[in-house]
């Protein structure tokens, strides 16, 4: 069996704010996205996931590893003095 990703994309228009934090404009997941990822962890931590939930939490963990590495580009880059 294959499974397919959903488009990340889908998620972005209700899943997405930026967020200042101090000098830097950072990604953030949405209070709503926030409690679904934890819903389906405690899911699968229970073994009562099913498999479409598996994939909508494994699309969710690839938005926050793709987020978390351009927040640490932008950290980077705001630590940065000229």
């Amino acid at each position: 069996m294959t499974t397919t990703l959903i488009k990340p994309s889908i998620i972005l228009p209700k899943g997405l704010r930026i967020q200042q934090v101090n000098n830097l404009f950072l990604f953030k997941f949405t209070d709503e996205l926030g409690e679904r990822m934890q819903e389906l962890l405690d899911k699968k931590k229970a073994d009562t996931i099913t498999p479409d939930e598996i994939i909508e939490l494994e699309t969710i963990g690839e938005l926050d590893n793709i987020f978390s590495y351009i927040n640490a580009v932008i950290a980077a880059q705001g630590n940065v003095h000229f």
